[in-house]
């Protein structure tokens, strides 16, 4: 937890605070107090049982300063009976991984005393977020204040005003101290080394420790691939059977690159409490909507949606539609090909340096293109699985990996197959691969690297200002730190969302 700050709750206690609400500036002041009694009342009435309190109005030191920003914490007792209620798996005594329970804390490993610090800060947070999206309507038929605002039984309160626009943002509080101890050793000094993975976890949970895991594994696999791959690329050898020899060893090292990775990541999972934890527990998630009814096997009320209707939404709606996508993206690789029977005729009638050029022009307008239907496709893709409601997390991803991963291996290696087996055009073969890949990596470290860079310092050019001072060791006060990183804009870094799938 976070141990360097704390602020007074309504009733006299201090709390770390943990994560941060803001809500819009005109928020009407009684749906305000709505969502502040949600989250302050206890969980038998309905409420999240946490500790809550406004950034101070003296902290305010511009009238462009959002009034409307408050902290959210827990206490210690609290979080341990979330920690339980998560399904949170600790190590015991006897050194095995076990859900934990607060009647067995004592006899958890790295329990002692009041359990300070059991919890790292990424749990925290986690079972506050947790807590926040499972508050769902009850007898609210709309939003205090906003009559128009409809509230439906066993829906998300979170994600209902989010959606509205209530809600601006919902954002984990950075611990300064533990976050300039883990930059000293992760990457702050230059050394040989493995990165410090378990630090990452703790800090930034285990879905991004996972990300850099893989990261790190799949770097030095990919080192035998090319260590055998120079010879290939200095020589140009006339006999195909050598570059046979190759294309099979790069077949059976990707299959034992993945087991080896499942291994890894099954280790990793069993470590860190995530293996067993996803197995043994899932809640509703918090964009499951239905009539809320009793559910026998968790004894709670949850919300009860029919599975015959989320099948016909599958198969009348969400299998089409990933159907007519395939189909576009036949049809643009058509396109493609008269564009390179095009260039191609130029270059025969009059071959010179810029019809040479000319010949790369359209693979890279075709991975230009091919990129931003994935990213289109992705976004469709996701309000289809949203729309398809289903009740858990897993099968939410289940079904959003299968639509992403069917249309993005078509749409990025269907042109790829047709030509070397139906064409069979070695050379264009070769030309396309290299164009795509190149192109592909080129354009992912401009979104994923400099864009996003470029896009902070120009939004915000103060706020970068602070971050170098808080860098330089010189501690910001808490309401400038929270103002801060409000301002930050969301920096998210997904490559492989396949990683989780093999946890």
């Amino acid at each position: 937890m976070q141990k360097g700050l704390s602020v007074s709750d309504s009733d006299g206690s201090t709390f770390a605070p943990l994560v941060v609400l803001e809500l819009a500036p005109n928020t009407k002041e009684e749906a305000v107090e709505w969502l502040l009694k949600r989250i302050r009342d206890k969980q038998q009435d309905g409420g999240a049982e946490l500790l809550v309190e406004k950034l101070s109005p003296e902290d305010q030191s511009t009238e462009k300063d959002n009034p409307n920003v408050y902290m959210v914490g827990a206490s210690m007792r609290r979080l341990l009976f979330g920690a339980e209620d998560v399904g949170l798996f600790k190590e015991f005594n006897d050194g095995t991984m076990r859900s934990f329970t607060c009647a067995n804390r004592h006899n958890f490993k790295e329990f002692q005393g009041d359990g300070d610090s059991f919890l790292s800060m990424a749990e925290c947070q986690y079972i506050i977020k947790h807590e926040l999206d499972t508050l769902r309507a009850k007898g609210e038929a709309h939003v205090p204040g906003y009559p128009k605002m409809k509230l439906y039984p066993g829906k998300s309160v979170i994600r209902r005003i989010q959606s509205k626009g209530i809600l601006v943002q919902i954002f984990p509080l950075h611990e300064n101290e533990e976050l300039k101890r883990l930059s000293f050793s992760w990457y702050k000094q230059f050394k040989l080394s493995f990165q410090p993975l378990d630090d990452i976890r703790h800090y930034f949970g285990e879905g991004l420790a996972l990300y850099f895991a893989f990261l790190e594994y799949f770097t030095f696999a990919l080192i035998p691939m090319a260590i055998i791959g120079i010879p290939y690329y200095l020589f140009d050898w006339e006999d195909y059977d050598k570059y046979t020899v190759f294309a099979g060893f790069n077949l059976v090292w990707c299959t034992v690159i993945l087991e080896l990775w499942k291994r890894l990541s099954a280790s990793l999972a069993y470590r860190w409490g995530t293996l067993s934890r996803k197995k043994a527990f899932e809640e509703p998630r918090p964009g499951f909507h239905g009539i809320l009814g009793f559910n026998p096997v968790t004894g709670r009320e949850e919300p009860l949606y029919p599975n015959f209707k989320r099948q016909l939404r599958i198969y009348l709606v969400s299998v089409p539609f990933v159907l007519l996508c395939l189909y576009l993206s036949l049809y643009v690789m058509m396109i493609y090909f008269e564009m390179e029977g095009w260039v191609l005729m130029i270059h025969d009638e009059e071959p010179t340096f810029w019809t040479g050029v000319l010949l790369f022009i359209p693979s890279v307008i075709y991975a230009v293109v091919i990129e931003i239907m994935n990213l289109i496709y992705r976004y469709a893709a996701e309000y289809l699985t949203n729309w398809e409601n289903h009740r858990l997390e897993s099968t939410f991803q289940n079904h959003l990996v299968l639509k992403v991963l069917v249309f993005n291996f078509f749409n990025c290696f269907a042109s790829l197959f047709y030509i070397a087996f139906v064409m069979q055009d070695m050379g264009l073969l070769r030309q396309s691969l290299a164009t795509l890949l190149i192109t592909s990596q080129i354009l992912n470290q401009i979104m994923e690297a400099f864009l996003p860079y470029w896009l902070q310092r120009r939004r915000n050019k103060k706020a970068h200002r602070r971050v170098i001072k808080t860098l330089a060791d010189k501690e910001l006060p808490l309401s400038d730190q929270v103002k801060l990183e409000a301002d930050m804009s969301t920096y998210l870094v997904i490559q492989l969302p396949l990683i989780s799938k093999f946890v």
